[in-house]
């Protein structure tokens, strides 16, 4: 799936096309808004990124043009100008979302993929390593288009691990995510036995992932077999 990103910061647009890569979706780079326009114009964008401070104008110009000429089109406006009023204008000019600069990179994939599941979106590709995809919308897994049955709560470890693939997820995180409320009474280990129950299950059907603890901080998915 195609995502417009209309940044002239080069270390912003490289950052944010990495993050998209990472996780299936296949980035294109408009640094101002004479190019973000030809881009559109061109090629089917499901949904667009937008700083305001371009070279050429405010970033807000393009959210109609967008629309105009894709109306399914979903805008988030991604830039540094964070005052409560300026928000407010971009929405009100029809942005879907506003996020502010310094982000969190995995704040950014969950508003992408919030968008898009709004209705009339399309839904986000599957994330894919080693031999293993993952869908989110379905939560369903695939290695090699075969499907991967897991018992709930390593189907939702595996899920959370994937939303930051080849980044370490912190533990306390996995214990929320996994174990929710019940997370805060649980001793800490429980996430250790069922990282090893996913981690044999994975390498039973030969996912072509490995999951390595990061000592102190928590875990981390990656290709590998071990």
């Amino acid at each position: 799936m195609n995502i417009l990103v209309v940044e002239d910061d080069t270390n912003i647009a490289s950052l944010v096309s990495g993050q998209l890569l990472t996780a299936g979706f296949i980035p294109h780079r408009a640094g101002s808004l004479s190019d973000a326009r030809d881009a559109i114009q061109n090629k089917l964008f499901p949904l667009v990124l937008i700083d305001r401070r371009l070279p050429d104008g405010d970033g807000l110009h393009l959210v109609a043009d967008a629309r105009a000429r894709q109306p399914g089109v979903r805008v988030i406006m991604l830039t540094a100008l964070d005052a409560t009023a300026e928000k407010i204008e971009g929405l009100n000019a029809g942005a879907d979302d506003y996020l502010s600069k310094p982000f969190e990179p995995d704040e950014l994939m969950a508003r992408i993929r919030a968008c898009l599941r709004r209705p009339g979106g399309e839904n986000p590709p599957p994330v894919k390593c080693g031999a293993m995809s993952f869908d989110f919308s379905t939560r369903t897994a695939l290695v090699r288009e075969e499907p991967l049955l897991l018992p709930g709560l390593e189907l939702t470890l595996l899920e959370t691990l994937l939303r930051h693939v080849r980044r370490t997820t912190p533990r306390r995180q996995l214990m929320k995510d996994v174990y929710g409320a019940a997370s805060s009474t649980l001793q800490s280990n429980v996430l250790d036995v069922l990282v090893s129950r996913l981690r044999r299950h994975l390498l039973e059907c030969n996912a072509g992932v490995a999951i390595h603890p990061v000592r102190g901080v928590g875990y981390i998915l990656t290709e590998g077999d071990r």
